[in-house]
């Protein structure tokens, strides 16, 4: 009786095992087919102002703005960093 109740304990476990990657796999797929954000969706955050903790002003944009201020940000950046690489005597 003991043997019966362990195998019976086994085969649930195993079966949970087995199930569970499909179920992991299943969720990316429902996740995707969420509705993509809209690009003309106007969005609020608020920025610090530089050189002050207290001081902070909102800014108003739409995704897409947004978007393409990270990306001229980072560009920003990018040719700063490789311009004080290349500036630097060896």
């Amino acid at each position: 009786m003991r043997g019966l109740m362990v195998m019976s304990a086994s085969a649930s476990i195993l079966t949970v095992l087995v199930s569970a990657p499909a179920f992991a796999q299943a969720q990316p797929q429902q996740q995707s087919a969420k509705k993509a954000l809209d690009p003309n969706q106007v969005v609020c955050e608020k920025e610090e102002e530089t050189g002050s903790r207290l001081s902070s002003h909102r800014v108003c944009m739409t995704r897409s703005q947004w978007a393409e201020q990270r990306r001229l940000n980072r560009q920003e950046i990018d040719r700063d960093q490789t311009q004080r690489v290349l500036s630097q005597p060896h």
